[in-house]
């Protein structure tokens, strides 16, 4: 049975699932009726963050362009343009065991590609949550349904792993951001 979370909360990945070490981070949405005349097309990205909260690196901001990072500990499984369909829209494999000490937290984010152009936003978004689970069986172990908290924001940073100690958790943040994905990489400490 799946942990349901809410913004703000946070929960014990590791030390609830003895011996996990691999897991699938799934995002998912839905795009409202919109008559725009233009496709949306939502993206997930991950940072990988130093203890200062910053990407050391270009190597560590993980999308479709750059599906691995952490010495291949995570990995982007690939761009779904349409989010059409059931299930998770995205996913990312994370290898816990293989994220180097340097990397303290990793954000889960979902952007809009080209929203200002196109005049979209997450108001025109629904049912986009965030879910882990166990790669060996499947199973989910946490979801957090983001709910419909946003209106003029063209990014969401859905929920982070962080360590604590020797084991992993994970918050549910929820924070939405205007400026896109340029906003995120620069908040992050890249210049992309």
């Amino acid at each position: 049975m799946a942990i349901s979370l809410s913004k703000g909360q946070k929960v014990d990945l590791t030390k609830s699932n003895p011996g996990l070490t691999n897991i699938v981070v799934g995002l998912g949405w839905d795009v409202n009726k919109y008559d725009g005349g233009q496709d949306f097309d939502l993206d997930s990205s991950v940072f990988l963050l130093n203890a200062d909260g910053k990407c050391a690196s270009e190597q560590d901001f993980v999308f479709y362009n750059n599906t691995k990072g952490a010495n291949g500990a995570v990995e982007h499984t690939g761009d779904n343009r349409t989010g059409e369909g059931e299930g998770d829209d995205e996913q990312v494999k994370v290898n816990l065991t293989g994220v180097p000490e340097s990397i303290q937290k990793i954000a889960f984010t979902i952007t809009i590609h080209d929203a200002e152009n196109r005049s979209q936003n997450f108001g025109q978004v629904s049912n986009s949550y965030v879910r882990i689970l166990s790669e060996s069986n499947g199973e989910e172990l946490i979801r957090y349904d983001l709910g419909e908290d946003f209106s003029i924001e063209t990014a969401v940073v859905v929920g982070e792993l962080y360590r604590h100690g020797a084991e992993w958790k994970f918050s549910a943040i929820g924070s939405g951001y205007q400026g896109g994905l340029a906003s995120l990489v620069s908040d992050y400490g890249l210049n992309v």
